[in-house]
C-alpha cells in the first residue's frame, strides 16, 4: 500500500502542477482582455443596445395633438418608416456610389505610394513620409473648411486660376460635388494607409526580394509581383477600415451643405439620422436608422472579409 501510494504521488504532483500553470495562464489572459471587454461593453454594446431599445419606441402625443407627450411601444414602424423612406433610401445610395469612388482611390494610391517609398526611390524618406502623414493630423472638419474655401467661387485662388484660362469647374455642382468630397477624404486620410503599407512592406523579408531580383525581376515586376501578394492582409485591413469610415461619411457634407444646395440636410445616412434627431426630435426614427446602417455596415464588412479570404485561396486550390 506504501509502496503504491508514493508511486503515484509524483504523477499527482505533476498534474496538479499543471493546472495550476493552466490557472495562471486563463488569469493572465483574463487580465489582459479586461480592458478591451470593458471598452467593448461600454463604448460599443451598451450604446447598441440602447440603440435598439430606443428603436421600438416612439413619442405620441393623445387627443388630436393637444394632450400630453408620452413614450409608446412602436414595433417596428420606425424600421418602416426608415426602409420605405426614399431620402434615406437615397443617401444609402449616395453612401455606396462614394465607397465605390473612395475605396479603390484610396487602396491603390496608398499601396503606389508605399511601394514607393519601400523602394528607395524617394529622396529625404523621413520628409515625405511626414508630408504624406500631416493633413491627417489636421482634424476633419478644419480639413473640409480649408477645401471649401478652395471650391467656393469668389474665394478660391484655383478657381481664380482656372477663370484666367477660360475654364469654369463648379466643384459644388450636381456632378463633382461627390468626387469634390472623395478628393477631401483622400488628402485627409491617404498618409495613414501609406504608414500601413510602408510598414508592411518593411517587414517583407529582403532575402525574398533578393531572390526576385537574382531571377531577373526588374523594380515594377517585383513590386506588383512579390511585394503586392506578401502585404495582402494589410491591404484587407485598409480596405476594411476605409470601409468603416465611409459609411460613417458626416462632416464633409455637412459642412457644404452650408454652401450648395446639391448637398441636402439627408444626403448621407448619417445626415439622416442627424436630421430626424436634432431637427425632427424622432428618436425612435434615428435609432432606427442607426441600427439598420449597423447592419449594412456589419454586412458589407463580412461580405468584404469572406470574398477576400476567397480570393487568396484560389491560387492555392488552383495549384492543386
Amino acid at each position: 500500500m506504501a509502496s503504491a501510494s508514493s508511486g503515484a504521488r509524483p504523477g499527482s504532483g505533476r498534474a496538479r502542477a499543471r493546472r495550476i500553470a493552466r490557472r495562471r495562464e486563463r488569469g493572465a489572459c483574463a487580465a489582459l482582455m479586461a480592458p478591451f471587454l470593458v471598452l467593448l461593453v461600454v463604448v460599443f454594446l451598451v450604446p447598441v443596445g440602447g440603440a435598439v431599445w430606443l428603436s421600438f419606441f416612439s413619442d405620441d402625443q393623445p387627443g388630436l395633438g393637444f394632450g400630453p407627450e408620452r413614450t409608446v411601444f412602436a414595433g417596428l414602424r420606425s424600421y418602416e418608416a426608415v426602409l420605405s423612406d426614399p431620402t434615406f433610401l437615397a443617401g444609402l445610395g449616395t453612401a455606396a456610389l462614394y465607397c465605390l469612388v473612395y475605396i479603390p482611390l484610396m487602396v491603390v494610391a496608398a499601396l503606389a505610394l508605399g511601394l514607393l517609398l519601400d523602394s528607395g526611390a524617394v529622396r529625404l524618406r523621413r520628409t515625405a513620409q511626414l508630408a504624406l502623414f500631416l493633413p491627417h493630423a489636421v482634424p476633419g472638419i478644419i480639413a473640409a473648411i480649408i477645401w471649401l474655401y478652395l471650391y467656393t467661387p469668389g474665394l478660391s485662388p484655383v478657381l481664380d486660376l482656372l477663370a484666367k484660362a477660360d475654364l469654369t469647374v463648379d466643384f459644388l455642382g450636381v456632378h463633382l460635388v461627390l468626387p469634390s468630397i472623395v478628393n477631401i477624404a483622400v488628402w485627409s486620410n491617404l498618409g495613414y494607409n501609406v504608414i500601413i503599407f510602408y510598414a508592411a512592406l518593411q517587414a517583407v523579408p529582403r532575402e525574398v526580394i533578393e531572390a526576385a531580383v537574382v531571377d531577373g525581376a526588374g523594380p515594377v515586376r517585383t513590386a506588383l509581383q512579390v511585394k503586392v501578394p506578401l502585404v495582402r492582409s494589410s491591404a484587407v485591413m485598409v480596405m476594411m477600415f476605409t470601409l468603416i469610415w465611409s459609411l460613417q461619411l458626416f462632416t464633409e457634407p455637412m459642412l457644404l451643405s452650408q454652401s450648395t444646395p446639391v448637398v441636402g440636410s439627408r444626403f448621407t445616412p448619417n445626415m439622416y439620422i442627424y436630421d430626424a434627431a436634432f431637427t425632427r426630435n424622432n428618436y425612435g426614427l434615428a435609432a432606427a436608422a442607426s441600427v439598420v446602417l449597423l447592419v449594412v455596415t456589419i454586412a458589407l464588412s463580412y461580405g468584404l472579409s469572406r470574398w477576400t479570404n476567397r480570393a487568396a485561396r484560389a491560387p492555392e486550390e488552383a495549384a492543386r
